[in-house]
């Protein structure tokens, strides 16, 4: 199991045979019922937290214990005995992350509440944006807030959760083998969904098989305790991962539990949806056809939950991407696409194929190259090239790592910022660009 995310189910029940100051779990839960909002950062520390000093590769938590209790933390918990300096105030716990994950398990089991976990190659965050928007249109929704989808982030989520709260949205992202069958033992999931699978963090996962089977976890974990899957009826290899699953609810273009058609004739994506639902027709914030299985999954899980028909469409209309996630925005006298959260195989070829069917008169594509995938790099870079020419492009910029070590016709640059003056010096006017690139090239800073 990837360092992070290795739960185990007693170490906070044998506390005391390590450390004779320690703490168990159900005095940390007893504390923690006492000051609910939980904190890893000082820089984000409000008053009463709890803090917990956690270790990175260039940091030690424990350090900034102190420190924490002196801008207004409740308690700090530390995992060190040199740092265990204010016992009135601390709780030592052999392993803090331990302390954390147990901790947010023990919450969950308070919790008698549908628990939907969503994970996939690409759309993660959008579908969990637009699913936790629609449910919200009836129900009491907590949902992961930005992209605190890792083994710090899902604990944190659930200790966020307060009792009011009828249904939660849990954000899982992995790039190794059984980081999202850790992250169920925590947040144990009653619903699921697998938003797709794709080319990313090859490197990692060690190859399609390998993202498959790691995102499977969640599918697994679900069958072996009856759970429910939404499932995207337009994946054929969703529905036969699927298989054995108690329950299954599906959606897409055809024969599925609720049927939507894509509708593409503006920038922003429309949505009508079919049946007997009385969902309608829904208009988008969002850009792409690509876009379609993330609005669907949405109606379904709403209407699943019996979220009244007539708010659910309004609610996925009102939705605005941010945090550079396919945000349509005017620059300059120019419509940017700007995508540069991230970059994969995958969604650099449905962002592509998407912005080729636009109907525009001036068109440039800005690509910042794709990270994480190992010995498929080159090809992939190559294979991304190919696609490239097969459309006509008013100019085509190429940024970073592995688009310098393959042939292209295109102008290559080094850097963001080095394209950012590309574009300065370009003046366009009335031209819709696309920019989108992995999170390492910082494509964003092309409009900064």
């Amino acid at each position: 199991m990837p360092s992070g995310f290795g739960v185990n189910s007693t170490i906070l029940d044998l506390f005391c045979s390590k450390y004779d100051s320690t703490v168990n779990i159900e005095q940390l839960y007893s504390i923690y019922q006492q000051h609910r909002s939980v904190q890893t950062d000082t820089r984000k520390l409000k008053p009463n937290d709890i803090f917990f000093a956690l270790k990175g590769g260039n940091f030690n938590g424990n350090e900034f214990a102190a420190k924490a209790l002196e801008m207004g933390a409740a308690y700090a918990v530390v995992d060190e005995a040199a740092y265990y300096t204010v016992p009135e105030k601390m709780m030592l716990v052999p392993d803090a992350l331990e302390a954390l994950q147990q901790l947010a398990l023990r919450h969950r089991k308070q919790l008698n509440i549908p628990f939907l976990a969503i994970t996939g190659t690409n759309g993660k965050t959008t579908t969990k944006e637009l699913v936790s928007t629609a449910l919200a249109a009836g129900l009491k929704t907590y949902a992961t807030v930005g992209n605190l989808n890792n083994h710090i982030g899902v604990p944190l989520t659930i200790l966020s959760i307060q009792p009011d709260v009828e249904i939660a949205v849990i954000e899982m992202g992995a790039n190794h083998q059984h980081e999202i069958e850790g992250y169920c033992k925590v947040a144990l999931p009653t619903h699921g969904i697998i938003t797709n699978i794709g080319k990313a963090h090859l490197e990692g996962f060690g190859g399609v098989e390998g993202v498959k089977k790691a995102k499977g976890e969640l599918y697994d974990f679900l069958r072996a305790n009856n759970g429910t899957v939404f499932v995207c009826n337009d994946y054929d290899y969703l529905l036969e991962m699927a298989k054995g699953i108690p329950h299954i609810v599906t959606y897409g273009k055809t024969e599925a539990d609720y049927v939507g058609e894509a509708v593409t004739d503006s920038a922003f994506l429309g949505v009508e949806v079919r049946g007997d639902s009385q969902v309608g027709f829904i208009q988008t914030q969002l850009v792409g056809a690509y876009n379609f299985p993330n609005v669907m999954a949405a109606v379904a899980v709403a209407t699943y939950f019996k979220v009244p028909e007539s708010k659910i469409g309004p609610a996925i209309a009102g939705y605005a991407p941010t945090n550079n996630r396919s945000q349509v925005m005017q620059v300059g006298g120019n419509t940017i696409i700007m995508d540069a959260y991230n970059a994969n195989p995958s969604s650099m070829k449905a962002a592509i194929e998407n912005f080729a069917g636009l109907k525009a008169d001036k068109k440039v594509l800005m690509l910042g190259a794709m990270m994480e995938l190992g010995e498929d790099s080159i090809k992939e870079h190559e294979a991304l090239v190919d696609l490239i020419k097969s459309h006509p492009w008013d100019a085509v910029v190429l940024v970073g790592g592995d688009f310098k070590n393959i042939q292209h016709p295109f102008i290559y640059l080094e850097n963001s910022a080095a394209a950012a003056e590309w574009l300065k010096r370009q003046q366009l006017a009335n031209a819709h660009i696309l920019i989108k690139g992995s999170r390492s090239t910082g494509m964003e800073k092309v409009i900064a």
